[in-house]
């Protein structure tokens, strides 16, 4: 099964603020791609152009899976998910007034995902065995690293292809970072997912990322296809290495 997301001079906003300046990215089968960026740069919004929430006022994105080639510009954020494409959002977006479990259950009402709802569920528990501790506790009193694995879980509940993974280590403590970032590299080896990441905790995402891009005021700045070249990035050392 080939993947390849392609993202092609995309421009995107909100009324008259413009977000995104002819972005370009791309990542194939099996890669964690990590988008890179403080707040306010155009992260969130990159990531819900490709999930159909935001529609682009310029250029194009293609997922081209088993030989046939979709348009997400042209797509439903419902059908776009139907092909295999998930997002765990930034700040989790629970339902914090229904269980644990029903809130995994709700990650799985893509049509192909609800014959695996059993499957699925084992496996989302042994990935996170605190949510099978706490399956009957509410979302919403679950602490931020137990809500992060929860929406971690749910997205693989609708059994993606691809997997976005939108500022993963907002709000949580620097161990908890840690985990949840090993967490994603986990799934992505056993599950065989497909990842782009959007983070700015530098150190965290080179951990798990094959490549990556610079976004600086809606604009990728630069491309690093390994790791060693995005850690020699001027940019980077200024930002975030320090030096």
């Amino acid at each position: 099964m080939a993947l390849e997301l392609t993202v092609s001079d995309v421009e995107a906003g909100y009324g008259a603020v413009r977000a995104l300046h002819g972005v370009s990215i791309s990542l194939k089968e099996k890669q964690t791609v990590a988008l890179l960026g403080t707040n306010g740069n155009g992260k969130s919004t990159l990531m819900k152009c490709i999930m159909g929430m935001v529609r682009p006022s310029r250029g194009t994105i293609t997922l081209k899976m088993d030989g046939v080639t979709h348009d997400l510009t042209k797509l439903s954020t419902e059908e776009i998910v139907n092909l295999g494409v998930t997002m765990v959002p930034e700040g989790r977006r629970l339902f914090p007034k229904l269980t644990v479990e029903e809130n995994l259950l709700l990650g799985a009402f893509r049509p192909l995902a609800r014959g695996d709802i059993p499957k699925n569920l084992a496996f989302s528990y042994e990935i996170f065995p605190v949510l099978v501790e706490r399956r009957r506790q509410l979302a919403g009193s679950l602490s931020g690293g137990q809500q992060q694995m929860l929406a971690i879980a749910r997205a693989l509940m609708s059994a993606p292809k691809l997997l976005l993974v939108d500022e993963p280590s907002v709000g949580l403590a620097p161990i908890l970072v840690s985990h949840t970032i090993t967490k994603i590299k986990e799934l992505k080896e056993r599950y065989g997912l497909t990842v782009l990441m959007a983070e700015q905790n530098f150190h965290q995402a080179i951990r798990i990322a094959d490549s990556g891009y610079i976004i600086v005021h809606g604009e990728i700045v630069f491309e690093g296809k390994t790791v060693a070249e995005l850690e020699q990035n001027p940019l980077v050392k200024s930002y975030y290495l320090g030096t």
